[in-house]
């Protein structure tokens, strides 16, 4: 936590890592199945009728770091010091991160109904999200006043950032209204965990040389949610106290030229934060003693938790999740005369609901029998160009899958972790990391259509979404 904390200064909240995973879509898995409702987890007559995770963690995690601050926070978490040499003053040069996870710790479905091709679904997972944008100076400052040639600075801490952690349990229903539409929804019911928010409008710096210290001010708005006490491990426990709601829906169409497409809405939700939550509307100052000395990190980090917990308002607020608009097509082929070899590949295009991030993505998986290999290309509005990688082993009644969407920040940081200086005193694109995970299992009945049933069917009538499809527009079962 305190690698985290230093390399972040004036954000005042942890950073965990963040991510988008695409390399799951259009497997038909049951973690591909609820982040993407309209995609089905079953194959009738091969499938038995229930999956479950059986508690084994289904994840994603991911993280990156761009801008001139990548060299000095790698040598500082892993050499113990920082090597500032190529960060910038006085020319307004950023460094954004971004944070998300995403954990499923049960997710559970059911087959319904042959005829609709329905099933539902319980999950609970946890998700953090952060974001955050700092300035060149705000991590030399961490180094001390070494690295500052004047006394007085003006504007160079005007930083940025929003963390928020919550519980989501959610219910998810598919069916299939007919050979070519698939419609799935996906209702959560929300309880935040933690949620910070920081914007620095205007900072100034002083340095006092002959006394080893520093004035450190600033102005903005400082969001926090109430946590009874110190916050502990204990209160990642899902609690009422920060109740909300989010809504997921997906429609799946295959065309006459065999396309399949899907357009996603993705937990588009809201969060209200108890009513003892803290607005800072700060405009303050604090010293940062012994600026040169080994606990100049501390230091620095209390000044500016100092100011920014000033002129303290309490009231309840409420916040977005990082809901995303998806579009994808995806098409089949095959690569050999036999149909041993077949390639799949998904186009996607995302947009964030309430933020920036725009990512398209391309997704190649070959697959041959039970085993895929899938390579991940994606790019961002932020010009990150990222190549990532997965194995998959999927039969009808079991998958396991694991992979990167960052294949070889993820290896060159894993490097540095080692000491690796080469590594450490890399300056890329982007300083990153990502990985996820997941295995589930199928059990029960087999699923079997009336004609190939060995004992009495499932129910087969037409589902929720198919009878209202067909009292709009009067298709029969043969459309």
């Amino acid at each position: 936590m305190k690698k985290f904390l230093l390399a972040f200064p004036f954000l005042l909240f942890t950073i965990q890592s963040f991510g988008q995973q695409f390399s799951q879509y259009n497997t038909g898995t049951l973690y591909d199945s609820f982040e993407n409702p309209s995609r089905a987890s079953f194959t009738p007559d091969s499938s038995r009728k229930y999956a479950f995770n059986f508690l084994l963690p289904n994840f994603s995690v991911n993280s990156f770091l761009t801008g001139n601050s990548q060299v000095p926070l790698k040598t500082r978490a892993f050499l113990g010091y920082y090597n500032t040499a190529n960060l910038k003053f006085g020319e307004n040069r950023l460094n954004r991160v971004n944070a998300n996870l995403n954990y499923y710790s049960i997710m559970y479905k059911a087959f319904t109904n042959l005829d609709g091709n329905a099933e539902i679904g319980i999950s609970a997972q946890t998700r953090i999200e952060g974001r955050g944008i700092f300035s060149d100076e705000s991590v030399a400052l961490f180094n001390g006043p070494t690295a500052f040639k004047n006394d007085h600075y003006d504007n160079i801490f005007n930083n940025s950032g929003t963390y928020q952690a919550y519980h989501q349990v959610s219910f998810t229903y598919r069916e299939k209204i007919n050979r070519k539409i698939a419609v799935g929804v996906k209702l959560s019911a929300l309880m935040g965990i933690r949620y910070q928010k920081i914007d620095v409008a205007t900072s100034t710096l002083d340095i006092d040389r002959p006394n080893d210290q520093a004035f450190l001010a600033m102005t903005g708005k400082y969001k926090l949610n109430y946590i009874p006490g110190t916050f502990t491990t204990h209160d990642y426990l899902p609690t009422f106290r920060n109740p909300g709601a989010a809504i997921g829906a997906g429609v799946s169409l295959r065309t006459r030229d065999a396309f399949n497409l899907q357009f996603n809405v993705k937990d588009l939700g809201l969060i209200r934060w108890s009513s003892r939550s803290s607005t800072y509307n700060f405009a303050s100052s604090d010293t940062i003693s012994a600026f040169s000395s080994g606990r100049r990190e501390r230091n620095i980090y209390e000044a500016a938790k100092n100011v920014a917990k000033t002129n303290e308002v309490l009231g309840s607020f409420v916040t977005p999740t990082n809901a995303k608009i998806e579009i994808s097509a995806n098409k089949t082929y095959w690569l050999d005369y036999n149909s041993q070899y077949r390639y799949s590949p998904t186009l996607i295009l995302s947009k964030e609901m309430f933020f920036d991030g725009v990512t398209a993505a391309l997704v190649n998986p070959i697959t041959h029998g039970n085993y895929t290999l899938t390579l991940t290309t994606a790019y961002n509005n932020y010009k990150i160009l990222s190549v990532g990688g997965q194995f998959m082993i999927k039969t009808p009644n079991a998958e396991f899958f694991i992979g990167s969407e960052r294949l070889f920040p993820t290896g060159r940081l894993l490097l540095a972790s080692t000491k690796s200086e080469g590594q450490i005193n890399r300056s890329a694109s982007y300083t990153g990391a990502d990985m996820f995970l997941g295995v589930t299992f199928k059990f029960g009945p087999l699923i079997e259509h009336p004609l190939n049933a060995s004992y009495i069917p499932i129910e087969n009538k037409p589902g929720f979404f198919k009878r209202i499809f067909s009292r709009i527009f009067g298709k029969d079962d043969e459309y």
